[in-house]
């Protein structure tokens, strides 16, 4: 009797080891993307004046920007090393590793001494450490989504792949709230010496309580059956450039837009708010934490939806509403009301979620067993550089040259029409066919690398 692609790779494993699996990725994730919000927020509100003191206000706050997207840099290096080793050794020690790199840089920016008290050792350290950042975050959500994905019952692959996806918004949720409470507790002034060192110190028991999760959980069912059969490749990223290069594309082209928008939340309107609309930063941090709450909620959503609509549909709504928002949403932000800066970020979180939910599922879709690791870390790290890396560097600089953020929403705009193109040049697979490519090894094609010994 032939068996079913979940037989073959253990999908029989409890319940009780999908809802730890599930949990490791979600807090793993929620930690990593913590750690790397808090230092886009404090890019935003403190780090022009504690490492750029010598240039103007704007210069000082697009060079701060600078080092945010200098970590975009060293991105696809980290998916690269994390996809090579995912592929060859397995998914939970890379996500192990990805964790406690990110915890030690993070911790290290906030015993970091400023400008002031190095001189430009200081600066050039920090882009060090955030180079550091991004060698971890091009490898973590790879992983994460891998093990969620492929630990999944058939059906239910976009609900259970939106858990580490939630661990973005929650991620941005917590560095809010601890930057929120930091900032409310201390005066301006001790914020600034010394007050926003604390979100940054912090990590380390986060990291300690990450650390003891994902060290419970059970290796990824698809990579332990192509251990098995030593089907590994021995050169999964060659592999992917040489016979996977229209689903690269696609995957690249689909992350853009979420990643570009997603960044103008997370970094560009902390700063726009307070130095352009002259509000407080605790009004404006209280909006980030509205719409990471609204991001998560429809993430989640969306995974499951993408399970009931399909992947494509999911995208294809969110990558609309997100273009239709993108002028209404800065109309809206610029009236400095309450009320309608909170509607303002709940709609576009809409969109958010709508092309976020259903990415580790569609990413895992794409991408066969063997080769997948490398596949979704590459295409993950490039549609970061090409979407958010440089986006609230970019939304800066147009607002100082047109004196109008609308120059931003047509940036955004832009994003949104290239991530439309690849929505409607993905081919959804039927769900028999979906289910099976998923977990069955045997669709790698061979090629010289693959080492394949006989049992």
């Amino acid at each position: 009797m032939t068996q079913t692609p979940e037989a073959r790779t253990g999908r029989s494993s409890s319940s009780a080891q999908l809802r730890r699996v599930v949990g490791a990725s979600l807090v793993g994730t929620t930690i990593e993307w913590y750690d790397f919000f808090i230092y886009a927020s404090a890019a935003g509100l403190v780090f022009g004046k504690q490492f750029f003191p010598s240039l103007d206000g704007t210069a000082a706050l697009l060079a701060s920007f600078a080092t945010l997207g200098v970590s975009f840099v060293a991105r696809p290096i980290g998916g690269i090393i994390a996809g090579h080793l995912g592929d060859r050794v397995g998914r939970k020690a890379v996500l192990v590793a990805t964790l406690l790199l990110m915890g030690i840089s993070t911790i290290g920016v906030g015993l970091l001494p400023s400008y002031a008290s190095i001189g430009v050792a200081a600066p050039i350290l920090l882009v060090a450490l955030r180079l550091l950042q991004g060698l971890s975050a091009g490898g973590e959500w790879g992983g994460a989504a891998l093990m969620s994905v492929e630990h999944a019952p058939p059906g239910r692959r976009g609900y259970f792949g939106s858990y580490p996806q939630i661990g973005v918004p929650v991620g941005l949720l917590l560095a809010n709230l601890v930057f929120f409470t930091v900032s409310s507790a201390t005066t301006d002034d001790q914020f600034a010496r010394w007050g926003w060192r604390i979100p940054f110190l912090l990590s380390v028991v986060l990291i300690a309580v990450g650390f003891f999760v994902r060290a419970r959980v059970s290796e990824s069912p698809v990579f332990s059956e192509l251990r098995a059969r030593r089907a590994r490749r021995s050169a999964p990223l060659a592999e992917v450039l040489r016979s996977n290069r229209r689903e690269l594309v696609i995957a690249i082209g689909l992350f853009i837009a979420n990643n570009m928008v997603g960044y103008i939340l997370i970094a560009f309107i902390n700063s726009y708010g307070t130095r352009t609309l002259g509000l407080s930063s605790t009004a404006m941090l209280f909006v980030g934490m509205v719409g990471a709450v609204a991001w998560g909620v429809f993430t989640l959503l969306a995974g499951a939806w993408s399970d009931t609509w399909g992947r494509r549909r999911t995208y294809l709504v969110g990558t609309v509403a997100m273009a239709a928002w993108t002028f209404p949403f800065f109309l809206l932000f610029d009236t400095t009301s309450m009320p309608l800066m909170l509607l303002s970020v709940i709609v576009l979180a809409f969109g958010l979620g709508l092309t976020y939910g259903p990415q580790a599922a569609a990413y895992s879709e794409l991408f066969p067993a063997g080769i997948r690791y490398s596949g979704v870390s590459f295409a993950y790290a490039f549609g970061a550089i090409l979407g958010g890396g440089f986006a609230p560097l970019v939304s800066t600089w147009l607002v100082g040259e047109t004196g109008t953020s609308l120059s931003v929403s047509g940036y955004m705009l832009v994003a949104c029409l290239v991530t439309l193109a690849a929505v409607l040049a993905l081919r959804e697979k039927p769900a028999a066919e979906r289910e099976a490519f998923v977990t069955g090894a045997e669709q790698v094609p061979p090629s010289p690398e693959t080492e394949v010994k006989p049992t």
